[in-house]
């Protein structure tokens, strides 16, 4: 993966074995469309038109079942929110080392980049995650490093200024530990922004609203064709 893509436009994917998959990017290619991002046109993406019909193709490809949902192939609303506010607001990100946190398709690193960061390290344990940012950093001619390592169980990270989680929080146990995480950076100096459209366990009570979007999203993952999503930060 990383030497087909290591022309001009590389990005680095580190973390835990590659996907069973004799051509991961073939396969990402030939499952998705690449489309630009509703509230962040400037950023075009590789995206399913429906979540069921992927995730069986890929459990059909690696023969195996119960794998987690490909989160990599959409544009979360959370996410989309986030990378809007990045984009517009670059002084939170602009010459500053940045953590994407669960970072699923990229979009939020990407942004990032965008903005000015000088320098993104996008996180996601799901090895298909890491292939589609690789891709999707590519085909909006950035650069981020990929990694796999599990920050919420304590892995080592590089010093970073700005911390960037979007649509973390919709599991009890996983926001419990990510916002324990997210709290430690912030104890460290590291300003946090979240981007979450209100899913069940984001600690609101512990946070301050910077600013909410109208989310265009599909049906086919949420409840309403747009969602009213906002961007916090650690009160």
């Amino acid at each position: 993966m990383e030497a087909a893509l290591q022309d001009g436009r590389a990005v680095s994917a580190h973390g835990a074995a590659k996907p069973a998959i004799a051509n991961p990017v073939a396969f990402i290619r030939a499952n998705t469309r690449l489309l630009p991002v509703p509230l962040v046109s400037e950023i075009t993406l590789h995206v399913a038109d429906e979540a069921v019909p992927l995730w069986s193709k890929t459990e059909e490809e690696l023969g195996e079942a119960g794998l987690p949902p490909p989160f990599w192939a959409f544009a979360w609303a959370g996410g989309q929110a986030l990378a809007r506010f990045v984009i517009d607001h670059p002084e939170h990100v602009a010459g500053k080392t940045i953590i994407d946190l669960a970072s699923g398709s990229g979009l939020v690193a990407i942004a990032a980049m965008k903005a000015g960061a000088s320098s993104v390290f996008a996180y996601d344990i799901d090895a298909f995650a890491r292939m589609a940012i690789v891709l999707n950093a590519a085909e909006n001619d950035v650069t981020i490093s990929a990694r796999g390592d599990d920050l919420l169980g304590g892995s080592s990270i590089p010093t970073a200024q700005t911390i960037l989680a979007g649509d973390i929080f919709y599991e009890r146990d996983t926001a419990e530990r990510a916002f324990a995480f997210l709290s430690e950076q912030a104890v460290r100096g590291a300003t946090v922004l979240i981007g979450d459209p209100g899913r069940s366990y984001l600690p609101k009570d512990k946070l301050r609203k910077l600013t909410e979007y109208k989310v265009p999203v599909t049906r086919d993952l949420e409840d309403a064709e747009i969602k009213n999503t906002a961007v916090w930060t650690l009160a």
